[in-house]
């Protein structure tokens, strides 16, 4: 079965506005002799005359009469993909946006990025998903729009990232804790209980080679699945938390904080999302917003040596 020429879809639009070969070949600025030839083809490829004599003029058929409006419409949405898109007015954007990200960096970064996007586009709505693993597949497959996070060797190769901010390691302890009070050397730090956090792609193992080379060894009394749920054991019990920095400032409040003893890398939190989002206006802005929100100083914590934050 032959393809239909769709062009003949903006000539049937004109033809039947206009009840008239001779104007539709006007507004065409086709020679009668070629809208004739138009018709000629339209008739054939609908099977139906579409437009008959009636004194001296054209009459269209009642199957034309049940084209009119489909036709006009299908041409109307035809010009409007093949148009560039409107400029975004983010007043009457009505959209959600799901998020895949750390507990953590919701509630370090979620308020500001709520409060910015309410504020720009109050049709908007975000729906913050946990991240159980690194699979880019919901990214491929739509059912997220952005995610954060540390960029892993398994990410899709297509998937986009810009980085947001670096990181690093800290501890964290209660308030009160003998750690609390004068430095923290590397027998100190080992010398307390340890509350470890397991996740897929999580590296914390920089931290054991660090102490390896000086002869110590953490001592991991428990291990959990979250940030937040080691920095709760932490703020109730003597043992200690090894946290991302930036990603748990809200977490580590009335808490105390401390650089590590031992020089560990820091890493760098990425933004990232299918390179389908884009030239999208509504997502453009979004990861506008994310990363003026992460870059913002409110939201930083930065840590001098020992302190209470």
């Amino acid at each position: 079965m032959s393809r239909p020429d769709l062009n003949l879809l903006f000539t049937l639009d004109v033809l039947l506005a206009e009840g008239s070969v001779a104007r539709a070949g006007q507004r065409l600025r086709l020679s009668s002799s070629a809208m004739s030839r138009a018709l000629a083809r339209l008739r054939k490829a609908t099977a139906d005359p579409l437009l008959v004599r009636a004194g001296r003029g054209l009459v269209p058929t009642p199957r034309a009469i049940e084209l009119r409006e489909q036709v006009h419409q299908l041409v109307q949405d035809a010009e409007a993909v093949l148009r560039p898109s409107k400029k975004l007015n983010l007043q009457q954007l009505v959209r959600t946006f799901t998020l895949r990200t750390s507990e953590g960096f919701v509630e370090n970064f979620g308020p500001g990025l709520i409060a910015r996007v309410n504020q720009e586009a109050p049709g908007v709505r975000l729906c913050f998903v946990l991240k159980p693993d690194k699979d880019s597949a919901p990214l491929r497959d739509g059912i997220i729009d952005l995610e954060t996070g540390v960029v892993a060797k398994t990410i899709g190769p297509e998937v986009r990232a810009q980085a947001l901010f670096r990181d690093r390691f800290v501890g964290v302890v209660r308030l009160g804790h003998s750690l609390s009070k004068g430095r923290i050397t590397p027998a100190h730090y080992v010398s307390c209980g340890h509350i470890a956090v397991s996740r897929p792609g999580l590296e914390m193992g920089a931290i054991d080679e660090a102490l390896e080379p000086l002869g110590l060894e953490r001592q991991i009394v428990t291990t959990v699945g979250g940030f937040s749920t080691a920095i709760a054991l932490a703020r109730a019990s003597d043992f200690i938390a090894t946290v991302p920095e930036r990603h748990t400032g809200v977490l580590r409040e009335e808490m105390y904080s401390f650089p590590l003893p031992v020089a560990t890398p820091e890493f760098t939190v990425s933004l990232l999302w299918h390179p389908r989002m884009d030239a999208d206006p509504a997502h453009r802005w979004l990861r506008e917003c994310l990363r003026d929100v992460c870059s913002n100083p409110s939201t930083r914590s930065a840590q001098p040596k020992g302190r209470k934050s």
